[in-house]
């Protein structure tokens, strides 16, 4: 077995050196004559132009550059650079739009029917119904007190304005009882009145202040008694929202449109605020999110509003970029971004894997056999390409996409002759004898 093995070893490396080595040699016997009877008749027809015109035309070879002493043959091909649609490429995930587990915010015992994972439910829909308890008498008192409140309201505003007449009427005694003090004083220094007019006087003026200092302490408490009315109706207003709040509270409803993720809460189950006790699981899956995570040489080329391509299970998705963050991820370097997709009949569900593509600038590429592809010493991907001196020479390159074509290259001249065939054997400087075909047949080109 072993003889049969080094047998085929020596058969394809003299066919690989027919080939690559002695090509001019191979092409002249298998057009049954020795090469130097080709290249005999090659020159008797150039010197004759009558008859090198006359002749039938031979098939043309590939273009041969005349080796230089040394050169290794090598195939390459002309390649120019043509502007192609670029998209950055990540790995991600799905994810709901919206998720939350519901919890209770009243203490209670189950008092409603369970419904089944996988339900359709709408915002606002009632998923867990509590007992009651005495919940709904203390809104029933809450309300009385409020009632008994507001219906002291006209009394008290009646008081008001009685106040003021009161004020106003013991202001006006003031008036009138200064008035006749004046007069009984000016009689009384002309002779005309006793002393004893003047001190009556006196006493009637004191009095008349002492009702407008009681009348302003009436109104006084008047106002206050207002006051106070609308602090005690301020006050049953909020307990009757309390009340209300907490009777709310045993009504536990969807806060979004979605898809139960578990059944909902079993009848008879207590809840309570302090427990980890939950009513139900919601999704919203539509549209749906596509969470993917982009290294720092892909970021800058990522935008809001971006158009986006999903492969998702076999089948391809479309939506827009929605978040691109600011901040990257401490252990990986890499930043989060966010696609969203429309989902209306619920076919894509979380933690689907996903190929994502989103749409970049273009950018001028080449289309190469990814047999072209090769590694320098330091493990770099590359391509060999001739340089004016007709010597190998090293170019590394990134790749933009692949295709069953070929791959999308970055990072050669616009215009450049890439070595496909030999490239192992070369090295950086070596002088080559390439041998040329194109590199984009027309089917490629159009």
């Amino acid at each position: 077995m072993k003889l049969i093995s080094i047998l085929t070893a020596l058969v394809v490396a003299a066919a690989l050196y027919a080939v690559v080595l002695d090509r001019e040699r191979l092409m002249g016997w298998a057009r049954g004559g020795a090469p130097e009877d080709s290249a005999a008749d090659s020159a008797a027809q150039t010197s004759d132009g009558t008859a090198a015109t006359d002749a039938p035309q031979e098939p043309q070879e590939p273009q041969t550059t005349a080796p230089e002493p040394g050169a290794v043959a090598v195939m390459a091909r002309h390649s120019k650079a043509q502007e192609i649609d670029d998209a950055v490429l990540l790995r991600g995930e799905t994810q709901a739009s919206r998720e939350v587990e519901v919890l209770a915010e009243a203490g209670g015992r189950v008092i409603s029917e369970p419904l089944p994972k996988g339900t359709m439910v709408d915002a606002g829909e009632v998923l867990c119904k509590l007992d009651p308890g005495t919940t709904g008498a203390a809104l029933t008192e809450a309300e009385a007190r409020l009632a008994e409140a507001r219906a002291q309201r006209p009394q008290t505003e009646a008081a008001l304005p009685e106040a003021e007449a009161v004020l106003a009427q013991a202001q006006a005694a003031v008036a009138e009882a200064e008035i006749n003090l004046t007069a009984a004083r000016e009689l009384s220094q002309g002779g005309y009145s006793s002393r004893t007019t003047v001190a009556s006087a006196e006493a009637k003026m004191r009095a008349a202040e002492a009702s407008v200092r009681s009348a302003e302490a009436g109104l006084e408490a008047a106002r206050a008694g207002t006051d106070s009315l609308e602090a005690s109706i301020q006050s049953a207003e909020a307990a009757v929202a309390s009340a209300r709040k907490a009777v709310d509270n045993l009504t536990i409803t969807a806060p979004f449109a979605g898809v139960l993720e578990s059944d909902t809460a079993e009848l008879g189950l207590l809840m309570s605020t302090t427990g980890n006790a939950s009513c139900a699981h919601v999704l919203k899956l539509d549209p749906i999110r596509l969470v993917g995570y982009a290294p720092e040489a892909d970021i800058t080329r990522v935008t809001l509003g971006a158009r986006a391509g999903a492969q998702i299970a076999g089948e391809m998705w479309q939506g827009e970029v929605t978040f691109v963050s600011r901040q990257a991820d401490e252990t990986t370097r890499t930043f989060r971004v966010e696609v969203t997709l429309a989902n209306p009949d619920l076919k894509l569900r979380a933690g689907q894997t996903a190929r994502i593509l989103i749409e970049a600038a273009g950018a001028m590429a080449h289309l190469l056999p990814q047999s072209a592809l090769t590694l320098n010493d330091d493990g770099r991907m590359g391509l060999r390409i001739v340089s004016a001196e007709q010597t190998a020479q090293f170019v590394p390159v990134s790749i933009l996409r692949d295709t069953p074509e070929g791959v999308w290259v970055a990072g050669l001249p616009d215009e450049v002759d890439v070595i496909t065939l030999g490239q192992e054997y070369v090295t950086d400087g070596v002088p080559v004898a390439p041998s040329y075909q194109e590199i984009i047949p027309e089917e490629m080109s159009q």
